[in-house]
């Protein structure tokens, strides 16, 4: 297991009533505030928290596609605000009625918090709790008011996180205690791409041993399939992606084969797996021409998963006389169906075990002064994981 930077992260665990009903903490942090613009490190007041939520002192955020999608404005938001979404740190404080975590725990957030009492929560979907959505989007905690400000005026947290921070205030329900051999680093990986990935190979899936797999995207999120799909126990894994640098990451991460996106790639699925295409295809960036593309790719009897976010507006052509004559099956696979209180500690323990190497994922390490730097080697295409190290 190699040691990453950032495995260590020096702090005073403070009490909840040190910080109750005392003037806002300060926190530097990358804030948006319009679209099509630079992140901006800036100086924020953050509140104590509240009840039912913790105050946690970020170590590690890793650099996601999905936090890019707010600076294109492909994701609406309210703005200004402060991303960040694959986050991990140190519970510091509490706010009164915690009790999911304590200070001096370690732990990996959780975008998609859940409260545990709803349809979904109680019907084994966690990932689509309705209690959070509403204030998640609103950018607030669920009181409807955010903790962090700016001359006064509200910041807004992405994903209820807001881990592009020294500090984060968050819902107790957003923190998973892991154990604390987890180097930082990957424990915010495992926050959302290991997750999403890995999740939705074993959980939306359920990836049967010895079948074929093709993946479209060897980012964070599809490398991250392509070791559970390895996990899984698939015979051929097949990694697809426009860089040719990806080619080499993700045969090092599990895939039996690794082709160079284009009109013909779906040809030579087909041609990998005895003509008939895979049993199983993943789409991991959210480009509504690669879905279809899966689509494609998926063998007769075949399913086509979708873990990528598109663009909100776009729109995906599935033709539905393939789909019934065929009988392909599309799956949507949101946070890898999770239920981030079993798979993160999971997940964790796997990678402690070595059957997950998810330290590789992390390709470069980042200061928070440079995550402009970062988004920029993310959109080039040819590592795995850039980590914002705090």
């Amino acid at each position: 297991m190699a040691v990453l930077p950032g495995c260590r992260l020096p702090f005073s665990v403070l009490s909840v009533n040190s910080v109750v009903n005392k003037s806002p903490m300060k926190t530097r942090a990358a804030v948006l505030s319009e679209p099509n613009t630079p992140f901006r490190i800036e100086e924020l007041d953050l509140e104590a928290p509240r009840a039912g939520e913790a105050l946690v002192k970020v170590a590690a955020c890793g650099v996601c596609h999905s936090d890019w999608h707010l600076v294109t404005g492909a994701t609406k938001h309210p703005l200004p605000l402060v991303a960040g979404h694959e986050g991990a740190g140190v519970v510091e404080a509490v706010g009164p009625g915690v009790t999911r975590v304590k200070p001096g725990d370690h732990v990996a957030l959780n975008w998609a918090p859940n409260c545990g009492t709803c349809f979904y929560c109680t019907h084994g979907r966690p990932s689509l709790c309705e209690a959070y959505t509403a204030p998640t989007w609103a950018g607030t905690m669920m009181d409807g008011t955010p903790r962090l400000s700016r001359n006064g005026k509200p910041v807004y947290h992405y994903c209820a996180l807001a881990s592009f921070s020294e500090r984060a205030v968050v819902p107790q329900e957003c923190c998973v205690p892991l154990d604390r051999r987890v180097p930082f680093p990957v424990a915010a990986l495992i926050g959302c791409a290991v997750t999403t990935g890995v999740g939705g190979v074993l959980n939306t899936a359920q990836v049967a041993a010895g079948s074929s797999v093709a993946v479209f995207g060897a980012g964070g999120v599809g490398l991250s399939i392509v070791m559970g799909a390895r996990l899984a126990g698939a015979a051929r894994i097949v990694a697809i992606d426009r860089a040719d640098a990806k080619r080499t990451i993700a045969k090092q991460f599990g895939a039996t084969d690794a082709l160079l996106a284009g009109p013909d790639v779906v040809a030579q699925i087909r041609a990998l797996t005895g003509g008939r295409g895979a049993d199983y295809v993943f789409e991991a960036i959210g480009i509504p021409a690669l879905q279809e593309q899966c689509v494609e790719a998926a063998r007769p009897g075949g399913t086509i998963v979708f873990s990528g976010i598109a663009p909100m507006g776009s729109a995906t052509n599935i033709p539905g006389a393939i789909l019934t004559r065929q009988e392909k099956t599309v799956m949507g696979s949101y946070y890898g169906t999770a239920d981030t209180a079993r798979d993160f500690p999971r997940f964790a323990e796997l990678f402690l075990q070595g059957k997950l190497p998810l330290d590789r994922l992390v390709s470069r390490t980042f200061k928070l002064e440079e995550i402009n730097e970062a988004f920029a080697e993310m959109l080039k295409g040819e590592t795995a994981r850039g980590v914002i190290v705090l």
